[in-house]
């Protein structure tokens, strides 16, 4: 192999490597799911429209996530191959959440606007919040514990 073939090579494995690594969503129809997802989704859905479906890479694993629109909300679920429930992020109102949710999210915020707050449950439990906050015309996420607290790491 020459030295041309070897870089294109090493090139293509990278750009693979990265995007299993970054997470690339790919829209799907729900016959694409797996079985196990397919009866879970079913299971989830009761009650709300389902907007799409999506098949992604997290950290090297495959996941699968339904997009639903609940009584006016939106509800993002995140299942494993095998129809684990892992991760659920639902959009809440602001000024329900605990006075130092509150307060982190618009302290983290400063001068932007908080366009959508939604709350993020991994494995049954509420973990965080995280905010869409438009600032000087770009879009960006913040995030605060589930106490109001500052979070290590997003999630």
């Amino acid at each position: 192999m020459n030295i041309h073939a070897s870089s294109v090579w090493i090139g293509m494995l990278l750009t693979a490597c990265g995007s299993m690594a970054l997470g690339v969503e790919k829209p799907i129809s729900q016959m694409d799911l797996p079985p196990a997802v397919q009866k879970a989704a079913a299971e989830q859905s009761h009650g709300a429209t389902v907007r799409r479906f999506v098949q992604d890479v997290e950290g090297g694993r495959m996941e699968y996530e339904m997009e639903l629109l609940v009584r006016g909300h939106s509800k993002d679920l995140t299942f494993a191959p095998d129809g684990r429930l892992l991760e659920v992020e639902e959009q809440v109102d602001l000024e329900k959440l605990a006075p130092a949710v509150q307060s982190a999210l618009r302290s983290s915020a400063g001068k932007g606007n908080i366009q959508k707050v939604e709350s993020i449950t991994k494995e049954g439990k509420l973990v965080a919040y995280e905010a869409q906050v438009l600032i000087h015309g770009r879009h960006r996420e913040i995030q605060t514990g589930a106490n109001g607290e500052r979070l290590a790491k997003n999630e």
